[in-house]
């Protein structure tokens, strides 16, 4: 883990990075603007998403979109467009010797785009939008529904898309509106990984990218702690399992309890021998798998535990998700467990050098809020992490006034999942915490 992005702003203020990875036979361009649904009000939301669909309609220089496509493809590429709750992304992979044609297709789709087809494309992003939704119109989406307990009153609330009556009113003005606001020189980097050349790169995103007027970086309002808990928010829907996550506001990726956040995710969820798949799914036979993961914005984060099982056994999974969670703010984490964590987090980290997209995301995507630190400086905050510190960290955010529960299924089970989660017996109080000072978010 030695190489070393090469970073530069060009006179308009567009950043361009570079990871240079010369043993690779490939290339991915990947081109990131600080913009999504939080950056929307209920008025607009969905703009940010609707924008990236019209960017495909075509551009100036390439109204034809099926020879646009093709040109892409022709060189080994396949353009793609992603919109989060705090950024979008365009990229493609590329042929290293082709690099110039994706380069100079994107940057001619994000500073000419030609935004026509506007109804075609709503009918679209409508048609998208049913599968979040039940039969009825409501929200079933365990993601919308999280955010939305966890941000109340706060932009990342919104939903990605939009809701079916947004996206119906948008107009053309509320589309060029957001256009020249969010893509502008300060709120863009463009990311080039792979078998590339750092030098090429800056010339070939000068001129893609002349046309692109200087501007400065979106800004945030950064969220508000959520309303102590614990707290749990039932959809009823009628399907064979129910779907539920267990929530916990925790901190953005640089904050110094990160990296022992880390080692908890792995400890666990890292493969069937970690705690949750070994207890719950392994053991126990209560659910056909679970998922632990981090999900973090520059400001804030959130711990999501995810499962799905019979409805009637939804009361018992919770339970010993709990039970599993508590042990981590009552023992210390074995040497063994604590050696593998961290070997795996380091591991692949190293596997990750040999894929574009993810040293452009690592690299490039961070860039749009903060100078993100090397593989090997990640690596080595996460190896320092004692097993005394993770056991106060998770006391810390594990705590009970901080689990936030969304669930979408059958009624039968609902009130034993009620039980569950306002007892919240294996969790700590926020006062047993002996992390002073900070912050669950």
């Amino acid at each position: 883990m030695s190489f070393t992005p090469l970073r530069d702003v060009l006179p308009s203020g567009l950043r361009v990075v570079t990871i240079e990875t010369p043993h690779l036979h490939t290339a991915l361009l990947s081109v990131y603007v600080r913009t999504g649904s939080r950056h929307e009000t209920p008025q607009n939301n969905g703009v940010s998403h609707f924008l990236e669909h019209l960017f495909f309609r075509g551009s100036d220089g390439w109204p034809d979109t099926v020879k646009m496509n093709a040109a892409v493809e022709e060189v080994g590429g396949n353009l793609n467009g992603v919109t989060t709750r705090d950024h979008g992304y365009y990229y493609t992979p590329l042929h290293p010797d082709h690099l110039a044609v994706g380069m100079n297709i994107i940057g001619d789709m994000l500073t000419r785009p030609r935004l026509t087809d506007m109804e075609v494309e709503r009918q679209i992003i409508l048609e998208e939008m049913l599968d979040e939704v039940d039969d009825k119109g409501r929200d079933i989406d365990i993601d919308n529904l999280s955010k939305r307990l966890l941000f109340p009153d706060h932009p990342l609330a919104l939903k990605i898309a939009g809701t079916r009556e947004s996206v119906s009113r948008l107009t053309h003005a509320q589309v060029l509106e957001h256009f020249a606001r969010h893509y502008v020189a300060g709120n863009i980097v463009v990311t080039a990984a792979g078998r590339v050349r750092h030098t090429e790169v800056m010339a070939l995103a000068e001129r893609a990218f002349a046309r692109l007027p200087q501007g400065p970086a979106t800004t945030e309002e950064t969220p508000l702690p959520t309303s102590p808990g614990p707290r749990l928010h039932f959809v009823t829907h009628d399907e064979s399992q129910t779907e539920f996550r267990l929530n916990f506001r925790i901190v953005p990726e640089h904050h110094e309890d990160f990296p022992a956040l880390q080692i908890i995710r792995r400890v666990l969820d890292d493969g069937l021998s970690s705690r949750l798949p070994f207890e719950i799914v392994e053991k126990r036979g209560l659910a056909y798998s679970l998922n632990a993961s981090l999900d973090a914005f520059h400001d804030a984060g959130v711990f999501e535990i995810d499962a799905a099982c019979a409805p009637e056994k939804a009361s018992l999974v919770v339970e010993e998700v709990l039970r599993v969670l508590g042990t981590l703010c009552t023992d210390l984490v074995s040497d063994e467990e604590l050696t593998r964590a961290k070997r795996r987090h380091r591991m692949l980290l190293e596997f990750a050098q040999d894929s574009p997209g993810e040293l452009a995301g690592w690299f490039g995507g961070t860039e749009l809020f903060r100078r993100p630190e090397s593989f090997s400086r990640r690596a080595d905050m996460v190896d320092a992490q004692s097993a005394q510190h993770v056991r106060e960290v998770a006391r810390h955010y594990f705590a009970r006034e901080n689990l936030t529960v969304v669930a979408v299924g059958q009624r039968k089970g609902s009130q034993a999942l009620q039980r569950v989660v306002q007892d919240a017996e294996a969790l700590p109080t926020a006062a047993a915490s002996t992390l002073t000072g900070r912050r669950a978010g």
